[in-house]
């Protein structure tokens, strides 16, 4: 039972793997962005954990930062990928500047929650 769920998952990882070869570059560096932000933000909670949280609003807006950003980067993400009909129409360009804007929004917020 163990052994045909081990091939399975092999099989899985290896069809995963296959698919995303054949991803663009440009959405393999929003991924790696996406994933940096997410890490970024498990490092801070696993400071907060070992350390403590004394200034608790600026590890909020920490966190909050790097999953609000890592959230923009899937939606710029959606928006770019050629293989999705809903964002056809939608320039590149044009994803990329909401995206900015969207961030910039953003991390003016958190700049007013840190005080």
């Amino acid at each position: 039972m163990a052994r045909s769920s081990g091939k399975d998952a092999q099989a899985l990882f290896h069809s995963l793997r296959t698919a995303y070869a054949a991803t663009p570059t440009n959405l393999k560096i929003i991924d790696l962005y996406v994933g940096f932000a997410v890490l970024t933000a498990v490092i801070q909670v696993v400071y907060m954990a070992l350390v403590g949280s004394f200034p608790f609003n600026s590890f909020l807006s920490g966190v909050l930062s790097c999953v609000g950003t890592a959230v923009l980067a899937v939606c710029l993400r959606i928006q770019v990928n050629k293989e999705n009909k809903e964002f056809k129409d939608l320039a590149p360009e044009r994803a990329f500047a909401d995206f900015v804007l969207c961030n910039l929004v953003l991390h003016l917020v958190i700049m007013n929650f840190l005080g």
